[in-house]
């Protein structure tokens, strides 16, 4: 299980940014050539960041390409399909599970020239519309090839575009798009859904309050875009000492109860059972998962 609880963004063409990014401790980095790289950077955008992935570790860097209708996403996809160091693809405004496809055919069409096995190369899908939360299931259900997903949910972007609505983190405004989508993540077997940005950079306690409420929804990690947002999210979405504490007597005492023929017991005073188990046993591998990062 690959585990990110941290992707920071940053701008495909910008070196003074690109040149901090092996001191920083994020779990990966999205290479960004859609939204902060003007058209007629593009270019330059790509090789500067096929240079810089080349020098990270191979599962640390993922690029953001164009959408669909920009005319720029095949080009993206020839110039990093089997580059040194690529984890793969953010696609974004993946509005329903005809846009997967054409993504996935375009994809698979270059993969095929550059003589690399079709379905090769992971995706992560952005949810960032209306509609793109109402068919998110079958979204996230319609290619293979799609490793996680991003719900899109930042301060009046995208998806406040779309929805028309005034966003806020802990109000109701966004909270159903946000859990729909996680359900939606949850039911296509989305290992580690991530959240979206947290807009305002000076606001870390916001950010703090904000990822722990991720946390709580089910959340595994989010995309951050700013480097002092990076340590936060590790440590927030990184199982506490006490949770691993109690997932481990949990997992000990449910294996105890199970060795005597009786399929139930308690800890600190709950009920634990076979879906208490599976629980803490997904607190241990996560845990896991992030130890074999090194993180």
């Amino acid at each position: 299980m690959r585990i990110w609880r941290s992707l920071l963004f940053v701008p495909a063409n910008q070196r003074r940014m690109l040149d901090k990014l092996d001191s920083l401790p994020a779990d990966g980095f999205i290479f960004d050539l859609e939204d902060t790289v003007p058209s007629a950077e593009k270019e330059n955008a790509r090789a500067t960041a096929r240079e810089y992935i080349a020098k990270l570790p191979a599962d640390k860097s993922w690029v953001r390409v164009n959408s669909l209708p920009s005319g720029f996403l095949h080009e993206d996809l020839a110039e990093f399909v089997g580059a040194p160091g690529l984890a793969g693809f953010v696609c974004p405004k993946q509005d329903s599970p005809g846009d997967v496809a054409a993504v996935d055919r375009m994809l698979t069409s270059v993969e095929a020239g550059k003589g690399l096995q079709p379905g090769t190369t992971p995706i992560i899908v952005m949810i960032e519309s209306a509609s793109a939360v109402l068919s998110s299931r079958e979204i996230l259900a319609s290619a293979k090839r799609i490793e996680s997903m991003i719900y899109a949910g930042g301060e009046d972007g995208d998806m406040n575009v779309s929805l028309g609505t005034t966003w806020s983190s802990e109000g109701p405004e966004m909270m159903f798009v946000r859990q729909f989508t996680f359900v939606a993540a949850r039911a296509a077997d989305i290992a580690c859904p991530l959240d979206g940005v947290y807009s305002n950079v000076k606001d870390l306690e916001g950010f703090k309050r904000d990822t722990a409420l991720s946390k709580r929804l089910g959340f595994r990690g989010r995309t951050v875009i700013h480097p002092s947002q990076v340590e936060a999210a590790n440590q927030i979405y990184t199982p506490s000492a006490r949770e691993i504490d109690y997932a481990t007597r949990v997992i000990q005492a449910f294996d105890e109860a199970v060795a005597r023929g009786v399929g139930s017991t308690t800890v600190d005073g709950k009920l634990v059972d076979v879906a208490m188990a599976k629980t803490a046993r997904r607190v241990l591998d996560l845990v896991k998962s992030i130890a074999e990062r090194g993180a």
